[in-house]
């Protein structure tokens, strides 16, 4: 005989959840103009980067790390139905996947050995950052919908967020 579980959150509606809704209504004042923020870097000197070798390698761990974080959230969100101890993985993934943050390591033609990007991300580059622009919507989404403590609403929304990821990669990433 199959039994049903049901699943509790494991706290209450907490000061954490508060602390998220604010953070997600404050405006990005810091970020500056936006349209400059994805522009696409023409050369390293547009970049915080050394050379082209180090954005490639850059991007390419801090990918890896983001990816290895969602499979976290998955953990703490869906495995364990825990706010509590997700909440500083959502605002770390929050910040890391930032267009704003990752766009400066793909300097125009950095593609080829050592690099999983395709050149086409340079060929549409709107198209490339429309995607970043999808995923941080997906994230700020997946956050408000955790906050309302429902497991099947935070689990759509955290696929979501992999959906917009797994996209992204389809079309600029060799596999």
């Amino acid at each position: 005989m199959q039994q049903r579980y049901h699943l509790q959150w494991a706290s209450p509606r907490s000061a954490t959840a508060s602390v998220l809704a604010l953070i997600l209504s404050m405006p990005l004042a810091w970020a500056g103009d936006e349209a400059s923020d994805l522009a696409m870097p023409q050369a390293v000197s547009d970049t915080p980067f050394a050379n082209e070798r180090e954005a490639v390698i850059w991007r390419r761990e801090e990918l890896k790390d983001i990816e290895s974080l969602v499979r976290q959230l998955r953990f703490d969100l869906i495995n364990n139905q825990d706010i509590e101890a997700a909440t500083p993985r959502l605002l770390e993934l929050q910040e890391r996947a930032s267009a704003q943050r990752l766009l400066p390591a793909f300097i125009e033609g950095t593609h080829g050995s050592g690099s999983e990007a395709r050149a086409s991300i340079w060929e549409e580059w709107d198209q490339f950052t429309d995607g970043f622009t999808d995923l941080e919507d997906k994230i700020a989404n997946l956050i408000e919908v955790a906050e309302q403590q429902d497991p099947r609403d935070t689990a759509r929304a955290l696929s979501e967020v992999g959906a917009s990821c797994k996209s992204c990669h389809r079309a600029y990433r060799y596999d």
